[in-house]
């Protein structure tokens, strides 16, 4: 039996009528909607269910879970969000294009979740390299001085805090999976990390998850059709000029430690063919970074 847990008070579960009219084929961009009350990771969840009947998930697919107990993201991090606090749903394609297009997808579903805070809830929604969504901190509850709301500044975020993130899985298939994870009601008091957000925190025109999850899969379809009708292309799509003008990364001072432990500093310059970051440090080397965590220094 699913027992709610005190934190759910006020958190309604998806409409999953309204949901189906508006995402699924005739009238919407899925091919299949599945939600589930509890998962502990959709995109494991996903690729399970996929493997074992291929058939019963034709793409585009969403999985959605009410509640994601065990999600995972890079470096094999894990966390668990309060019931209904929290949009994590994983989204099923087969583009087809060069595997090695592959690589752009992390940017590419950032994109959409930038496209679609922005539109739908008048946020100023930012990526940053490679798989993050970050939002505005906003005025801290019970703020009472300027002095208070310049403390904001969180050392390697600014004024900016995660809001999602994003985790891409290629199947053996061919397939893909981009899962997203996105905060939408959580306090301060039930997120993980001084650099994390919700939406709620941040001020967003609305919390009501049905809405957020309809503009969200809306957008990263869109996103991803252009690129697959580009043949993988992301420049050719116009889409890397659309992220780069959306990145918090490009244009800031960063610091990225690289994997095996190496620190690199520097100003993230632009984008490789592959979605690599480029950084150019004070004497001019240009490095591609394809793996690293990244810390802004400064953001121009």
């Amino acid at each position: 039996m699913h027992t709610e847990e005190p934190e759910s008070a006020g958190r309604p579960h998806l409409d999953r009528t309204l949901l189906a009219d508006l995402l699924l084929v005739p009238h919407g961009p899925l091919a299949a909607l599945s939600i589930v009350e509890e998962s502990e990771s959709t995109n494991t969840e996903l690729a399970a269910a996929v493997a074992a009947d291929p058939a019963a998930w034709p793409a585009p697919a969403l999985l959605v879970a009410e509640h994601q107990v065990a999600g995972r993201g890079r470096s094999g991090r894990t966390w668990q969000t309060p019931d209904r606090a929290a949009l994590t749903c994983s989204l099923l394609m087969r583009p087809q294009v060069p595997r090695e297009s592959l690589s752009w997808l992390p940017l590419l579903a950032g994109l959409a979740t930038v496209t679609a805070l922005r539109s739908t809830l008048g946020l100023d929604a930012q990526v940053k390299w490679p798989n993050d969504v970050l939002v505005p901190a906003g005025e801290p509850a019970g703020a009472q001085s300027d002095d208070e709301v310049d403390g904001q500044a969180l050392e390697g975020w600014g004024s900016l805090r995660k809001v999602a993130g994003i985790l891409t899985e290629l199947l053996p298939d061919g397939g893909v999976i981009v899962g997203v994870g996105l905060n939408v009601s959580q306090t301060r008091e039930e997120l993980p990390v001084p650099s994390a957000t919700s939406l709620a925190l941040a001020g967003a025109a609305t919390t009501d998850r049905s809405v957020i999850l309809t503009a969200l899969a809306e957008a990263c379809i869109s996103v991803l059709g252009r690129w697959t009708a580009a043949g993988g292309d992301a420049w050719a799509a116009g889409l890397v000029g659309e992220i780069e003008a959306a990145s918090a990364t490009i244009g800031s001072t960063v610091r990225v430690e690289l994997t095996g432990g190496a620190i690199l500093v520097g100003t993230a310059t632009g984008f490789a063919p592959d979605g690599g970051l480029l950084v150019t440090d004070d004497a001019g080397q240009v490095t591609t970074v394809r793996s690293g965590d990244v810390y802004h220094l400064r953001l121009n």
